[in-house]
């Protein structure tokens, strides 16, 4: 099963959104967001948050077309977009795309991404995803990552203070068993130059980031 969630960020960074109801897929609303899916003529399968951000007649209209809402104070320890991935981590997914986790406000943001290390999800793949790029956790191990038309740049991040022994193989700027660390860029706007590439680390946490220019 595949689970997407709409969070209520700013529109103009979402990417084309579709639904097979032939897949094993289900929709989930946070916020503002979950209006932006009816919008879009998709049906979300539950929705979560205070909703705040929407209008009496926004309301009515989710209200009346979402067979199970969630909604819940402004005051509160978890977010929106917490609770909705709480909730989605439960239902055993292979995967979980979050959209509308990006642009506006710097604290939301900074609060998504770290949602992306919560305990509850780790052996979920989970990606966060805009139009122009999709960011995603990795921990040690050898990965194989595919070239993609639509993502020209690939970066890896520290998360944790320091990576160490990573190796990059298939890449434009290769590296051989380097230890990286909070506050370095080395590994910012790399490019794969053939079908596939390996990367591998012994320890420690990292964030990939796949990205294509706005042009």
């Amino acid at each position: 099963m595949k689970i997407s969630i709409l969070a209520g960020g700013p529109t103009q960074y979402l990417p084309p959104l579709k639904t097979d109801p032939a897949d094993d897929h289900k929709w989930v609303g946070v916020d503002r967001g979950v209006f932006t899916l009816l919008e879009k003529g998709i049906e979300p399968h539950v929705a979560f948050g205070d909703f705040d951000s929407v209008s009496p007649v926004e309301w009515d209209a989710i209200s009346s077309r979402v067979e199970e809402v969630n909604r819940f104070r402004p005051e509160k320890d978890e977010t929106d977009l917490e609770l909705a991935l709480n909730w989605a981590a439960e239902q055993g997914p292979e995967e979980i795309t979050i959209y509308g986790a990006t642009g506006g406000r710097l604290d939301h943001f900074m609060g998504n991404v770290q949602l992306l290390l919560k305990d509850e999800i780790q052996g979920i793949t989970v990606r966060l995803v805009d139009s122009l790029n999709e960011m995603f956790i990795i921990r040690p191990g050898e990965h194989v990552v595919e070239a993609s038309p639509r993502y020209t740049y690939i970066s890896f991040i520290p998360i944790s203070p320091a990576v160490k022994g990573l190796t990059l193989s298939g890449f434009k700027y290769p590296l051989t068993n380097r230890n990286i660390f909070w506050g370095s860029t080395l590994c910012i706007s790399n490019e794969l130059i053939q079908s596939h590439g390996t990367f591998s680390f012994s320890d420690g946490i990292i964030m990939v980031i796949r990205s294509r220019d706005a042009s």
